[in-house]
């Protein structure tokens, strides 16, 4: 069996890793999407609310595992025993900075491959750091995540709901 795991903070989901979610879900066997628990950044949502806004939006792909996850991405790899790890790329400079990453895994878990996933071209653009900035001014984030969690996100920042 071929499990991949598909690690980030996903603080919040947005249609980007959705993309990835679905496309990477059709390749393995078994996806697990790790949500890291990183203690040095400052979360817009916790790592339950995290895990579990994507259980929801992923609730119909049979062959999907969502967990949460601390430490080394490499670590917890080999702990769910993945033979790959995914990684979306928007742009060039994530290529260098995700190339790195790559390398010193490989180091550290030499049967783990990293496969590379470009981004949809209407994702390219799109982070959870560009909708967190959008919805603390309270403007419309419709099209980067979907609307089941948009009440959500706009309460973190105690302002009205755009649709």
């Amino acid at each position: 069996m071929k499990i991949a795991l598909y690690p980030g903070s996903f603080d919040p989901v947005t249609f980007g890793h959705l993309d990835i979610i679905h496309r990477s879900a059709g390749v393995f066997d078994e996806l697990v999407v790790g949500v890291l628990n990183n203690r040095q950044k400052n979360a817009l949502f916790s790592i339950n609310e995290r895990v579990n806004m994507i259980k929801e939006l992923t609730k119909d792909i049979p062959n999907l595992r969502v967990e949460s996850f601390d430490g080394l991405m490499v670590d917890y790899a080999r702990e769910i025993h993945a033979t790959a790890v995914i990684r979306g790329l928007r742009a060039v400079t994530d290529f260098e900075y995700e190339l790195q990453i790559a390398q010193s895994n490989k180091i550290q878990y030499p049967e783990l491959e990293t496969i590379f996933l470009t981004t949809d071209i209407h994702y390219s653009y799109l982070s959870s750091t560009i909708v967190r900035e959008f919805a603390s001014y309270g403007g419309d984030i419709s099209h980067f995540v979907p609307a089941s969690i948009i009440p959500k996100i706009m309460d973190k920042y105690h302002t009205d709901k755009k649709e």
